[in-house]
């Protein structure tokens, strides 16, 4: 168990290996959307999980998300897809009840280090209340790990990564520069500190937000993984037809992080998700390595929240207690034509 090395198995890692938001946006391109009312949400919304109105006071939310090894050892990467997958039921404001595994692993892999994977995924979806009821593994040269999740909410209080208003006050939930510190740390260019940090922030599930917000009004949330926060912003954005402005100086940037970037040491999804989302972004006189770090994706990563200004105050007093890291990072806009996103 020792020897094992499950990142040296993987090219990439985490929510870094996810498809390019501009690529995914042309493979989806021209499916064809069968109509169903009863269907509130599903993948032509690019929302982060689908809901369907099952009566007038139930929805279930349904989500899947798996990606390749972030940590070394099975148990905590177990953990943090588990975390990761669980985060979209949370991000729609509902609560997961169910889930099923999704696994690939090697021939190769002791059983002891799949069990320990295995174990990892449980005890966080136990954490969040769910059970997990089965699963489909299958043999792969590449190790990978994740969920298929179902959650309930009410219909009339579901959340989309649409809906902000003008005049809304955007908040995150943890800090950025995970996609730069996985990118460093496999040349062991990490400390153990950061690293040990890093661990504790994508399996911290995002229950802790999504039972804040609930009781606020607000009009979009959306989960900050592998698209970035410009990524999200801008679907955030364009789904709403309002402009993001954000304050780059309230944003809680992991200070390890900072540095590597300002190195240049940054992730392949870095430089897709600049591609897809910087045409929308005015970017001011915010620095080179700040942007990118606004780019760099996040595994399990916090949520961005856009609530009615009369409830800022009052939700991030309770948020400061809830979560890793209450950032109040910038108010909504509205949309005058040209960019989305401004920086400051």
């Amino acid at each position: 168990m020792e020897d094992i090395k499950l990142t040296k198995l993987a090219k990439c890692a985490g929510c870094g290996a996810k498809v390019g938001a501009g690529v995914l946006a042309k493979l989806l391109d021209g499916i064809r959307v069968h109509h169903d009312p009863n269907l509130l949400v599903g993948f032509d919304k690019s929302d982060d999980a689908s809901v369907y109105r099952i009566s007038d006071d139930l929805a279930l939310v349904q989500t899947v998300d798996f990606f390749p090894p972030i940590d070394d050892d099975p148990y905590t990467f177990g953990q943090i897809a588990a975390t990761n997958a669980l985060s979209d039921v949370y991000a729609m404001g509902g609560e997961p009840k169910l889930a099923l595994n999704i696994m690939a692993v090697p021939d190769s892999l002791p059983k002891e280090a799949v069990h320990e994977l295995l174990r990892g995924g449980y005890d966080k979806v136990y954490e969040a209340g769910a059970i997990i009821t089965g699963g489909h593994s299958i043999l792969d040269d590449e190790p990978k790990y994740g969920l298929a999740v179902t959650g309930f909410v009410h219909p009339d209080r579901m959340l989309k990564n649409c809906g902000a208003e003008a005049g809304d006050v955007l908040f995150l939930t943890k800090p950025l520069g995970i996609g730069i510190l996985t990118t460093a740390a496999k040349a062991d260019l990490v400390s153990a500190e950061t690293a040990e940090l890093a661990k504790r922030l994508m399996t911290t599930l995002n229950k802790g937000a999504r039972d804040v917000m609930v009781k606020y009004r607000v009009h979009a949330c959306t989960d900050v993984t592998g698209f970035s926060l410009m990524g999200h912003g801008l679907e955030m954005a364009q789904g709403s037809n309002m402009e993001l402005v954000i304050d780059t100086a309230a944003i809680d940037l992991i200070e390890e992080s900072k540095q590597f970037a300002q190195m240049g040491i940054l992730p392949a999804g870095m430089y897709r998700n600049r591609a897809f989302a910087e045409e929308w972004v005015d970017a001011g006189e915010v620095p080179l390595y700040v942007q990118d770090m606004l780019y760099d994706p996040q595994t399990s990563g916090g949520l961005l929240i856009a609530v009615h200004p009369d409830d800022a105050d009052a939700m991030y007093a309770e948020l400061k207690t809830a979560v890793p890291s209450a950032q109040r990072i910038g108010t909504v806009q509205t949309y005058r034509g040209g960019k989305y996103i401004f920086l400051k």
